[in-house]
């Protein structure tokens, strides 16, 4: 049966469908799902706590955008070059545990993220539901620290890529915060076109993101051989990541 949510109960149910069965086959996949799995369990928090101005329509709005993911996760090849890249990267690249999230981030947010804000909401329903696509931030800023731990005992050397205190947490800080900008103004171009501009739009934004994530895959020099040395230190116990990414939520 595909995957397919109607609300945020079904993606956070299919998403720990795939932690499960990536664990289970020790797949790199399951990274991002894990983390994409923490964050919603944190959203579904906030609207039960009633910290979206609409909690239904924010509910009704994380099940279109994770649907795209869900494609894409089944789908071979993925429909988006954002997600060929990406997969294709995690399945056949030496990649440390960082730059698949990275990548994960990169497609799901650069690319459907916008898509999925642009072609639902338009006009003032736009702007009204601003607010609310910005306390998602909120919800990110506060799970960096833990997800800066929970990579940090598996990648012992990944200070190396910044500041020995606070590197990881400014990567993925401005990972998200940047990816999440660039959204933002990304679906407000899209919610502006006509029905026969949109797609030509939203190929532009996948290609975009495409590059992107190639140059998060096969970064130039000297940062290539930067992160072969820390491949070499990181933990291959892909199972065990996996569970640590999917637990950054509990406190």
């Amino acid at each position: 049966m595909p995957m397919h949510a109607h609300d945020i109960d079904d993606v956070a149910d299919i998403l720990g469908t795939i932690v499960a069965d990536t664990t289970a086959t020790a797949n790199p996949r399951g990274y991002f799902a894990a983390l994409y799995r923490q964050v919603t369990l944190e959203v579904r928090r906030g609207i039960t706590a009633g910290d979206f101005d609409d909690g239904a329509r924010m509910s009704t709005f994380d099940a279109a955008f994770a649907n795209r993911y869900f494609t894409a996760y089944e789908s071979s090849p993925p429909p988006t070059r954002s997600w060929r890249v990406t997969f294709g990267a995690v399945s056949s690249s030496p990649l440390i545990v960082l730059q698949n999230l990275l990548l994960g981030i990169n497609a799901h947010i650069n690319l459907d993220l916008a898509v999925v804000t642009g072609t639902s909401f338009h006009g003032r329903d736009l702007e009204d539901f601003h607010a609310d696509f910005d306390r998602i931030n909120d919800i990110l800023a506060e799970l960096i620290p833990r997800i800066r731990r929970a990579i940090a005992r598996f990648s012992p050397l990944l200070g190396m890529l910044g500041p020995v205190d606070d590197g990881l947490d400014s990567i993925l800080d401005f990972s998200f915060e940047r990816a999440r900008d660039s959204a933002w103004a990304a679906a407000t171009l899209i919610s502006a076109q006509g029905p026969a501009t949109v797609p030509l739009v939203v190929t532009e934004i996948d290609v975009a993101t495409s590059r992107l994530g190639q140059l998060i895959a096969r970064p130039d020099e000297p940062a290539a051989t930067l992160l072969r040395l820390i491949r070499r230190t990181e933990s291959k116990d892909v199972p065990a990541i996996i569970t640590a990414l999917d637990t950054v939520a509990v406190p």
